[in-house]
């Protein structure tokens, strides 16, 4: 047992992409940009203090897995991912979770992300917004202990890069909700495990939306995800859409203000928080009262 745990930790690299893919910038692609990576990257490598992203450590991983720290995304010449990567390996880390050493991170997969988004995602980060301007900064190295390299190796399954996937129209609030609910990374803190989630399907993941996960909030306090299913006991089936609004915009639900780690996803257009809440409450309900568990 020991030296198959041997062999798996010493597992490394995958291949990285060849790809001259080049990002194509216009006014709306960077304001779109600037969403999503305020909505989705900013969670982890955004720094509230100095109002970059330099990187975070990562407070959710158990401390007999080691620590982790996400990358700086600024222009650093020195750690940034932008000066380093090239816009293929960006889009190919995004969507596989392959870094451009080849290792495996996969914690960053975004397999669905449409191409519009991607594309959106590397202009914003190449762009002369001060919250990516070059911060030579570095808030911590990544070290896994035995136990963390094992499992991470064991569960290291890069994705094929999934093509042509397309953004879905804002008149299909149902699909666009679904897309949001799968990009924004709603499932990964609310459904049942961080560790079993199914990045292909979201859909499919154990407890999908039922919430329950512990999370580390603010001063290092425990924090369960709620259940943001249509149930109206345990879950939002009571919601009106005004509720979810102010909740997922505001952080403040009917009878409480959310708290960290939950964000404000205050840049979501209207009509996205709306689509949100329209799939929402297409989800079958799942009793599962976190608040009181």
């Amino acid at each position: 047992m020991v030296a198959v745990a041997i062999i798996i930790s010493c597992k490394t690299r995958f291949t990285t992409t060849r790809s001259n893919f080049t990002a194509v910038s216009s006014p709306a692609a960077f304001e779109r940009g600037k969403v999503l990576a305020f909505s989705i990257c900013a969670g982890c490598h955004y720094d509230h203090s100095i109002n970059k992203f330099i990187g975070t450590q990562i407070h959710d991983i158990p401390d007999i897995a080691g620590k982790v720290y996400s990358a700086n995304l600024t222009h650093s010449k020195t750690n940034g991912i932008a000066p380093l990567y090239t816009d293929g390996e960006i889009r190919q880390l995004i969507k596989t979770g392959i870094a451009r050493d080849g290792r495996f991170l996969n914690y960053m997969l975004r397999p669905n992300m449409a191409e519009e988004d991607i594309n959106a995602i590397i202009v914003y980060l190449r762009s002369n917004d001060p919250a990516v301007a070059a911060a030579d900064t570095t808030v911590g190295l990544t070290h896994l202990t035995f136990m963390g390299k094992t499992y991470m190796n064991m569960h290291a399954k890069p994705l094929e890069y999934k093509q042509g996937v397309k953004l879905p129209p804002a008149s299909d609030q149902v699909a666009l909700g679904y897309y949001l609910v799968d990009n924004l990374g709603c499932f990964h803190c609310h459904s049942a495990s961080l560790t079993k989630l199914n990045y292909l399907f979201p859909d499919q993941t154990p407890g999908y939306l039922a919430g329950g996960i512990k999370l580390k909030g603010e001063h290092e306090i425990e924090i369960k995800a709620s259940n943001i299913t249509p149930d109206k006991n345990t879950g939002i089936g009571n919601y009106t859409k005004e509720d979810f609004r102010k909740a997922l915009v505001d952080g403040q639900a009917p009878n409480r203000q959310l708290k960290i780690p939950m964000p404000k996803f205050n840049k979501l257009k209207p009509y996205e928080v709306d689509a949100i809440y329209a799939y929402l409450q297409t989800v079958p309900a799942k009793y599962h009262d976190v608040l009181n568990k």
